[in-house]
């Protein structure tokens, strides 16, 4: 049997690594008896599908222990990724409750038996995932079926898909049932949920932030591009799910901040000399930049906002500066 931490069902294929996708650092493992009275355990499955399950049977688990747990039918195998108090902080922020006991149940540790059949049922699932793609394709239906992952049992498998719309899936799963002699579970899942699922490298050189950490996807607009004065260029502004990229709303809500006392930056400046143009912003600098009217664009004059904000009072009484200069107004004697 092959060494058990060459299976890749994370980011790497360490099972001890702390890069494992979606990771939670136990920042508290080191102090003594923290984790004494938590029956709850923090379990990881294929790439960014976790769960919670009771530790019923009172096991002495650790980070990376490789655990068979309860599932519907049967059992399913999966890494301890959590232990102790900090389990609860998890399930707050995923809103995971334990209400009339609904978790499931860790059974056991994985026997060498498990482990076995487990890496006999995920290595069928790049097969299985190519041949349900064809199925579908033949079912005309207008869906992308992106990962397959089997139970640790090899009695059923989730097949992920994303879709734009409704899709009458229900010939499909009968066509899955009968070609893979197993159950069937389809998920349906957004671009960016595809994406932190197969995992990359995105444009900074890191990898993908919806696979390592983000969980909860929130709407990603181009206003946030345009509060931090980024280019509207499509191409960079997309991530590698086709989607805008979920780190332009990172630093969106300094930017604004910064801008709360900006003046408006549509009204042209009026000058003796001549109308001036917005063209951009230095945010954190406090500056704004002109072109006047006419003239190249690459002859720019920075003006700081409080001197802006003087130059449209001016405009506003009537008044027109001789012409504008970095440092002020220069107003005619």
């Amino acid at each position: 049997m092959d060494n058990v931490d060459t299976i890749d069902r994370g980011v790497c294929s360490n099972r001890f690594c702390s890069c494992d996708k979606l990771h939670a650092t136990d920042w508290l493992k080191d102090i003594s008896g923290s984790d004494d009275k938590v029956d709850v355990v923090e379990v990881r499955f294929k790439n960014t599908r976790k769960d919670f399950f009771r530790n019923v049977n009172q096991l002495k688990l650790q980070q990376g222990d490789l655990v068979a747990v309860e599932a519907n039918p049967g059992h399913d195998i999966g890494i301890v990724s959590l232990t102790g108090e900090l389990v609860y902080q998890q399930m707050k922020k995923y809103k995971v409750t334990t209400v009339n006991g609904d978790l499931r149940k860790i059974y056991r540790h994985a026997r060498p038996m498990d482990i076995e059949k487990w890496k006999e049922a995920i290595a069928l699932e790049y097969e299985t995932m190519i041949r349900s793609r064809k199925i579908a394709s033949s079912l005309n239906l207008d869906m992308k079926i992106g990962d397959v992952e089997y139970q640790g049992d090899g009695t059923k498998a989730i097949f992920y898909y994303i879709a734009d719309g409704r899709v009458d899936f229900r010939q499909l799963i009968r066509d899955l049932a009968d070609t893979f002699r197993i159950r069937i579970e389809m998920k349906q899942i957004g671009a960016r949920q595809e994406a932190g699922r197969i995992g990359g490298i995105g444009p900074c050189g890191r990898e993908l932030c919806c696979t390592t950490w983000i969980s909860n996807f929130i709407s990603v607009t181009t206003n946030a591009a345009r509060y931090q004065e980024i280019s509207l260029n499509p191409q960079k502004l997309a991530g590698q799910c086709g989607k805008l990229k979920c780190c332009l709303n990172f630093e969106v809500d300094s930017y604004m901040d910064a801008q709360k006392d900006f003046p408006p930056n549509h009204i042209p400046l009026q000058t003796e000399f001549g109308v001036y143009q917005f063209l951009k912003a230095d945010i954190f600098k406090g500056i704004y930049w002109y072109s006047k009217k006419g003239d190249a664009p690459s002859a720019l004059v920075a003006l700081p906002v409080e001197t802006v904000k003087k130059v449209q009072k001016m405009n506003r009484a009537g008044q027109k500066p001789e012409k504008l200069i970095s440092e002020g107004i220069q107003v005619s004697s």
